[in-house]
């Protein structure tokens, strides 16, 4: 692998990081109440797939199949769980 590759992967692995600790941040910030007001997962759930993707991303990189999985959970809760607690239809 060249330099170029190694420091892309890098780049991309950093911000799937920073990505998955927003993630995690921003659900621990969030009244419990509004999770199970909109039918969604409970904030105890989601605090724990994230807390989980944050610990496989760090360990196992994004290039595995879990952390693939972690990426993921880290989107969907971004675009569909956080606009709906957050009380506005946009980020």
């Amino acid at each position: 692998m060249n330099v170029v590759e190694s420091g892309l992967l890098s780049l991309i692995h950093l911000a799937v990081l920073v990505v998955t600790v927003y993630a995690l941040v921003d659900c621990a910030r969030r009244p419990a109440a509004a999770f199970v007001a909109h039918g969604k997962q409970t904030k105890q759930i989601w605090v724990a797939i994230l807390g989980v993707a944050l610990v496989v991303s760090l360990t196992l990189g994004f290039l595995s199949f879990l952390g693939t999985i972690a990426v993921v959970a880290a989107i969907v809760y971004l675009v569909d769980v956080k606009p709906a607690v957050s009380g506005s239809g946009h980020w």
